[in-house]
């Protein structure tokens, strides 16, 4: 669909009639009509009533108006995603979600940087459930998750298994109960495997952002369950213990990739430098949880 037929469609509803629409897009009145007639053909639906008043929309039009706006934006980022910079040969546009932004993105992205020179790089950090949608619809080419849901068009790499530990600001808890346990809500998998362990633990508080429950108890004292990776700091400074007889839990980090990606050299150098740098070692930098 030609996007000036969406944007004379808003521009008609925002204004209310044909004439004030084409003062507006600064175009003929008779160029509005000729759009909103080929949008309404297009669509095989009529979308306005004429009438002295303006113009109003049908039960049609209605039902449009729902989807336009988002049409025009989601034309709008892919025309800023393939505009390719000068002196270099593609765009790459990789993400993760907010846990893995430091150190795991911060290193990808300087890694690219250094070793894909001529690639004009997007780098988006999202909520999970936004960014895998992004990556199946083919807006982010990579991302870095945990527990990606499996949708069309998608395809899921293991990059590495993390630990999930239980650990506590105070060295005489020793089991995750009563009110100063903090659970974190680490996905359906976690979830499963924390109530066959403990099936009579009903937590006080529940969060689902690592970075604020981890805070949080540093801050207030407490204990939960966190990704190993993210305690180690703390536990070497004596800030938190970890309690060793407690069971710990699966955390595997995956990279997800878009399949329709139209170039994959870029995208299969990329992935090949952030499964090395996972590889390597997944250990936090300053800020990191």
């Amino acid at each position: 669909m030609n996007i000036e037929l969406a944007k004379t469609f808003i521009a008609i509803v925002s204004t209310g009639s044909f004439i004030r629409a084409s003062e507006r897009l600064n175009v003929a009145q008779t160029t509005v009509s000729a759009r909103i007639h080929n949008l309404e053909h297009l669509l095989g639906r009529d979308l306005f009533v004429r009438n002295k008043g303006g113009a109003s929309l049908t039960p049609a039009g209605q039902q449009f108006l729902r989807h336009a706006p988002m049409f025009i934006q989601l034309w709008q980022r892919t025309l800023h995603q393939v505009a390719v910079p000068p002196g270099r040969r593609a765009v790459l546009t990789v993400g993760s979600e907010v846990s893995l932004a430091q150190p795991l993105l911060l290193n990808w992205v300087q890694w690219i940087r250094e070793s894909l020179t001529d690639i004009a790089l997007r780098v988006r950090v999202d909520v999970p459930q936004d960014l895998i949608k992004q990556v199946a619809s083919g807006e982010v080419d990579l991302a870095i998750m945990y527990a990606p849901q499996h949708l069309p068009g998608l395809k899921i790499d293991l990059l590495k298994e993390e630990e999930l530990v239980f650990v506590t600001t105070d060295p005489e808890t020793r089991f995750p109960d009563g009110p100063d346990y903090i659970y974190m809500d680490w996905g359906p998998e976690f979830t499963l495997q924390h109530e066959m362990n403990f099936p009579d633990i009903t937590p006080d508080i529940h969060m689902d952002l690592g970075p604020l429950a981890l805070n949080y108890i540093l801050s207030v004292g407490g204990a939960g369950y966190f990704r190993l990776s993210s305690i180690q700091p703390y536990v070497a400074d004596g800030r938190l213990h970890l309690v060793p007889e407690m069971p710990m839990f699966s955390y595997p980090v995956y990279a997800v990739q878009s399949a329709i990606i139209a170039d994959r050299s870029v995208s299969d150098t990329a992935l090949a430098g952030l499964h090395a740098i996972a590889g390597d070692k997944l250990e936090p930098s300053s800020g990191s949880f």
